[in-house]
């Protein structure tokens, strides 16, 4: 039995720890030891789940460029191979191709993993698990964990003769795959790209290959990027489409570099922003408005899944702009794409369910969260547009925003983090539900999936949310307001409402 407690490895869908030493107060808790034991718990899962034995299994491994990911890998595959399992090594790579690997004839792969954590700092690693019905969810995971944690179980998994591992040059079947998706929806020959030039921004992540492997081969201009050899150090900045850094870092290089467009990625792809050729961000609300936008015409009428956070104004642009259905569901990428797939299989046509995050996931791409992916389809609509002298910006021009948007995070020091989360959101219903004062209306928005929205009429107009963490000890608070000032008079108004609550740490309102 491991030395360690994998339950606190569990971050919803994904696993996620410490892998390197070297951070005061962080301790390691994702070392080749656990990676092993978590490889072999996904091995009798997926062997559960295929009705396969392992020996007949075939499993991808791939890993974004932090500084750990090789021993892990190694770990991860080695863990495999006494059971007959089939391993092949994908090395850098990103997430969306890991689960490529068991939809392309070339691999067909019974499961992936792909060893990352996203866009958390250098020392930390985690998995990401896919079978060829896509990523796991957050009980698969929890079963994962069990079975790596109990000898019982990995010793019932019967050893076989060992096959060698297989270098798998993965990221060229997919970008091949990107590549001609860009050919075939441009138009213009093979060198579709000619004359557009585009600025990418890794981050010094995984993504380094979307300029390089796809928009340069088919004729795009790609010099005004920036960040794009992989480094685990992360030097320059984070690898995340929601840092203020790393989008004022890919708007500089769209700028300086005058460029019709700017892509910026996570660290393994999975999320994509972008902006545009005036330099505005397409993040957050514009990423969702630019997802939806480029499949609006072809599927009238589709209901679009985001999370909670979204705002008036998106909801707005979705239906009197584009014709769609808004559903705001829930935070979390695996929330709002398995609504999606339940709106389909109740008859509800649902084509896209997106995070403000920016994970994109569309029906026609397996409901796989690709940042890549979503990067081909703005990059195809630029591409057209430049062939009638127009902008990016000319897709999502009719959206607007509000003219005040934070978000402050309130911790929970109580004990039972749970409960006071519970007992903060019955203070502001009740509080909200009947407030009416110095011309300020708020009414519960209802219906509603996530903590409690309340909307804003009068002295404020605009709405914000509180709701728990999906992960942390805290509360996120989200306020929008379309006047200048709104934003600081709600959260007045709730400072006072939650001082009440024991447990909850109100000083940054």
């Amino acid at each position: 039995m491991s030395k360690y407690d994998f339950s606190k490895l569990q971050n919803g869908s994904d696993i996620r720890g410490v892998a390197l030493p070297g951070v005061p107060g962080e301790n390691v808790n994702l070392d080749a030891e656990v990676c092993g034991r978590l490889a072999k718990g996904f091995l009798y899962w997926l062997s559960a789940f295929t009705n396969k034995a392992p020996s007949d299994l075939t499993v991808t491994i791939g890993m974004d460029p932090r500084l750990s990911g090789p021993d892990l890998a190694r770990a991860f595959a080695e863990a495999l191979t006494p059971y007959g399992t089939k391993v092949c090594a994908a090395g850098l790579a990103s997430t969306p191709a890991m689960f490529m690997s068991t939809v392309f004839d070339e691999v067909r792969a019974d499961g992936a993993v792909m060893i990352t954590a996203s866009h958390l700092p250098f020392n930390r690693n985690g998995l990401k698990f896919f079978s060829a019905n896509g990523g796991l969810n957050k009980g698969d995971i929890t079963d994962i964990i069990v079975f790596a944690e109990s000898d019982y179980v990995l010793n019932s998994l019967h050893p076989a003769e060992s096959k060698p591992v297989v270098t798998l040059d993965l990221m060229s079947l997919y970008c091949r795959h990107l590549r001609d998706l860009i050919i075939n929806g441009a138009g213009n020959g093979p060198k579709p790209l000619s004359g557009l030039k585009i600025a990418v921004d890794a981050g010094n992540g995984a993504g380094g290959f979307y300029a390089t492997d796809i928009l340069a081969p088919l004729g795009a201009d790609i010099s005004a990027s920036r960040f794009l050899d992989p480094d685990g150090n992360f030097p320059n900045h984070a690898p995340n489409p929601e840092n203020p850094q790393a989008m004022d870092s890919i708007r500089e290089a769209v700028l300086t570099g005058n460029c019709h467009l700017g892509l910026i990625f996570d660290t393994d792809v999975d999320r994509a922003s972008a902006v545009d050729e005036n330099g505005r961000e397409i993040n957050r609300n514009g990423i969702v408005a630019m997802a939806a936008a480029l499949i609006a015409d072809a599927h009238p009428g589709t209901t679009v899944v985001t999370d909670s956070i979204t705002s008036n104004e998106l909801t707005d642009y979705l239906e009197n702009d584009l014709g769609l259905h808004h559903l705001r569901f829930k935070r979390g990428y695996r929330n709002v794409i398995n609504k999606a797939i339940e709106l389909n299989s109740e008859g509800v046509d649902s084509q896209l369910a997106i995070e403000t995050s920016g994970h994109g996931a569309y029906k026609d791409n397996y409901f796989l969260d690709d940042g890549a992916f979503l990067a081909a389809r703005i990059v195809i609509r630029a591409a057209l547009l430049h062939k009638e002298g127009k902008g990016i910006s000319s897709v999502i021009s009719g959206l607007s925003e509000p003219a005040e948007a934070v978000e402050v995070r309130l911790p929970i020091t109580a004990d039972d983090v749970s409960a006071c989360g519970d007992r903060s959101l019955a203070a502001v219903s009740a509080w909200a539900g009947s407030y009416h004062c110095d011309g300020l209306k708020m009414s519960i928005v209802e219906p509603n999936y996530e903590g409690v929205r309340v909307s804003l009429s009068g002295s404020v107009n605009g709405w914000f949310l509180l709701r728990k963490s999906l992960h942390d000890p805290l509360m996120p608070l989200n306020i929008e307001s379309e006047t200048a000032g709104g934003c600081d008079t709600v959260r007045r108004l709730l400072s006072e409402c939650l001082v009440q609550i024991s447990g909850l740490d109100t000083s940054g309102l």
